[in-house]
């Protein structure tokens, strides 16, 4: 059976590399510990790696609740601790009486580090504390060389991981029922707005999936996915529940509050 009709064609690169990191630890049995991974590649993870068989795999992105996670392969013999995942914790400390950092110029400046987005999981914004997860062996270098974010002169402090803010109260679970999982009609569900609204959304290049913007309103959207619709907001589809008797989809979503 043809393991990539079951995915996106664009998808067909990350699945090589997750059947490389199943088949490196059935050979070596020995771990593999990934970088970062957002919802919908660690989905992919999970339907390659399979809940049976002589490979396992768990994910920690650093907190309960975070999106961003790496995933530790491992022999069945192991059991994985969190020191295995290998994450930093790290707080922006800046002068919060005088200015005001957002999450797009803290992800601004990790990128403008040459760094992959891999490197670092989830920012974490809550009040006026600023944290953000790192993977350990790019700790030290972000340390060094982040001086400043915006105008704003930071210093950052490593924390240990249970000092995170909590992240569980910013989503909100709901369930829905859908005639089909294209992206035009999950949007006009989600969202209670016309279909027709949700395709001019779409076509002016308003909506991500995944972080890449998407403008084929048939585009099928799947579990693990994150849809952003600009002027809306960010919904994590979180479980497909299955067909109803009706032949509508069953889906379970986390909405940003």
């Amino acid at each position: 059976m043809n393991i990539y009709q079951h995915f996106r064609p664009e998808e067909r690169e990350f699945i090589d590399q997750v059947i490389n990191w199943k088949t490196m630890v059935e050979q070596n049995y020995s771990a593999k510990l990934t970088d970062f991974l957002d919802p919908r590649e660690q989905h992919i993870v999970k339907m390659i790696t399979g809940e049976s068989g002589d490979v396992k795999y768990s994910f920690f992105g650093g907190s309960e609740g975070v999106e961003r996670k790496r995933a530790f392969i491992y022999p069945d013999y192991l059991i994985p601790a969190k020191d295995d995942f290998q994450i930093t914790l790290l707080n922006i400390e800046y002068p919060k009486k005088f200015v005001k950092i957002e999450h797009p110029q803290v992800l601004g400046t990790l990128m403008s580090l040459g760094l992959k987005r891999g490197k670092f999981g989830d920012i974490l914004i809550k009040n006026d504390t600023i944290q953000f997860f790192s993977a350990l062996e790019v700790s030290e270098y972000i340390k060094s060389n982040i001086e400043s974010i915006g105008k704003a002169g930071v210093k950052l402090v490593e924390a240990p991981l249970e000092t995170a803010v909590s992240v569980l109260d910013l989503w909100e679970e709901l369930e829905l029922t859908v005639s089909s999982l294209r992206l035009d009609t999950v949007i006009s569900a989600i969202h209670h707005i016309s279909r027709q609204k949700s395709l001019v959304l779409i076509k002016q290049g308003l909506v991500k999936v995944n972080w890449a913007t998407i403008e084929n309103s048939s585009f099928l959207c799947d579990e693990g996915d994150m849809v952003s619709v600009r002027g809306f907001g960010r919904v994590k589809i979180l479980n497909l529940e299955g067909k109803t008797k009706k032949d509508k989809w069953r889906i379970k979503i986390g909405i940003q509050k």
